[in-house]
């Protein structure tokens, strides 16, 4: 998980690895806002039967990150980016 932050947004990437052509599909991640300026992000490759749960819990600065404003995208090869604005 890779974090950049900038004036305006905070931005998550996360790489997802590949196994036997098998790749992450957005309906196996779920990303949630928390309490506290908090960000949960879950994955579940269920169709692997190893190195398949990924879980990541993402604490902003108080009042820093604005969770009403969350977009996340699948990018082509396993990448999902994830902007918070702030």
């Amino acid at each position: 998980l890779q974090i950049h932050s900038t004036p305006a947004k905070h931005t998550l990437c996360v790489q997802f690895p590949q196994r036997m052509g098998a790749e992450m599909k957005p309906e196996m991640v779920t990303v949630c806002a928390k309490r506290g300026d908090r960000l949960g992000i879950v994955a579940d490759a269920w169709h692997l039967e190893r190195n398949c749960h990924y879980e990541w819990e993402v604490a902003f600065p108080p009042h820093d990150a604005d969770m009403a404003h969350v977009h996340a995208k699948f990018l082509p090869g396993g990448c999902l980016t994830i902007d918070v604005w702030r």
